[in-house]
């Protein structure tokens, strides 16, 4: 089955829909706008209830079909919110708001599914419920939990949730999924170093925790690659260094921030370990203290075989079957989407953006020739997982 006949008819209205929402993009759980106009839209539409401030911000549509049938009810979920980047692009809808983008493709994201609530709701080809979700705050602020923990899933009886994203270098019109971990749980990592300051021309009489902080950096990599099974994944890398305010001087303190990625809950437990076993005993060698600060994140992103499955067979009828590789390599992002899989049974996409710049880049940019497959995808699915 190729792409729908009336989301093509729609595919220019829903890029438009997407140049309004790029060019005023809204950060975390502030996507007041954003989420106005979705729920504006969502009514529009003609949809049985649009509730709004689950999760804080986020906008729920609920579209019932031409046949009741009881605990039919499928979840498709986008995500609204941008990123803290000044866009690099020069396009008639470039960013309005300085210092803010959609660098991740939520924009489209949101589009897509809004052209297929439209359909939806115009044709009513399915029984039982589609709940479309808009969640805010996927970049770093856990509006995915902040929506479940709101007791979404209960509230609108969800039984299978789905999730898409855009793939930078994946050709357009094709997909990519796998069963089982497919995005990495991400965990925060900060490291608060005291030394003992002093002038640079008498570091004897200092301890130096700039020197110190390099060593910890150096040491925590022999976590990945002398503790963890070579045989799994793990990613360590500290990212932000922050020390000092002149040449001259040995400063007291030393910050350091950075990231843990992980699959398996076991290396997970295992780096939070050895971790602060490697920062308090570097530290000591050079008579410094340190605290490590290990906050956990995103949970690993797990897809369910059987609705992963199913995703595919969907997929494959848009794209057709040698344009759906189901053995993506896993990847080592993050998505808070983890929360609602841990809720309820579902699957994670990924839909090609073809030869754009990479995700959270300021010259990325979401491709508007990705719209027809995308908001298919979300057509057929329900159709078929629901057929009327």
């Amino acid at each position: 089955m190729p792409i729908v006949n009336r989301v093509a008819d729609l595919h220019r209205e829903i890029a438009e829909w997407r140049h309004d929402l790029h060019a005023h993009p809204e950060l975390l759980y502030d996507v007041h706008r954003t989420a106005a106009s979705v729920a504006d839209k969502l009514k529009a539409f003609g949809c049985d209830e649009v509730v709004t401030g689950i999760g804080r911000t986020g906008v729920v549509g609920v579209i019932r079909g031409r046949t009741a049938a009881p605990g039919k009810v499928i979840g498709l979920r986008a995500d609204m919110d941008a990123l803290p980047i000044d866009e690099a692009n020069d396009l008639p809808y470039k960013s309005t708001v300085a210092g803010k983008m959609h660098a991740c493709g939520h924009d489209g994201h949101t589009a897509m599914l809004l052209g297929a609530a439209r359909y939806l709701a115009e044709t009513r080809n399915f029984a039982g419920t589609a709940v479309v979700i808009f969640q805010p705050a996927e970049e770093g602020g856990a509006g995915g939990k902040a929506m479940v923990e709101d007791g979404m899933m209960d509230r609108f009886g969800i039984k299978q949730v789905y999730g898409m994203h855009n793939y930078p270098g994946m050709p357009v019109g094709q997909f990519g999924i796998r069963p089982g971990p497919i995005m990495a749980a991400t965990d925060l990592i900060e490291i608060e170093i005291e030394g003992r300051g002093g002038h640079a021309a008498r570091p004897h009489l200092a301890i130096d925790a700039v020197l110190t902080g390099a060593q910890i950096i150096n040491n925590l990599q022999t976590i990945v690659a002398r503790n963890v099974d070579p045989l799994k994944s793990a990613v360590v890398s500290i990212c932000v260094f922050r020390a000092g305010s002149a040449d001259n001087v040995l400063p007291q303190t030393v910050t350091l921030r950075g990231t843990a990625r992980s699959f398996d809950p076991e290396v997970r437990k295992l780096i939070e370990k050895r971790m602060h076993e490697v920062v308090e005993g570097t530290a000591m060698a050079q008579g410094a203290k340190a605290k490590l600060s290990f906050i956990r994140g995103y949970p690993v992103l797990v897809n369910h075989e059987g609705e992963t499955d199913f995703a595919a067979s969907v997929a494959r009828e848009i794209a057709g079957t040698d344009r759906v590789d189901t053995d993506l390599p896993p990847m080592m992002g993050a998505e808070d989407f983890s929360y609602m899989l841990n809720a309820r049974p579902g699957a994670f996409i990924f839909i090609g953006n073809g030869e754009s710049a990479g995700l959270h880049h300021p010259a990325y940019n979401f491709n508007d020739d990705v719209i027809p497959y995308g908001t298919s995808y979300w057509v057929k699915l329900v159709e078929t997982a629901q057929p009327a």
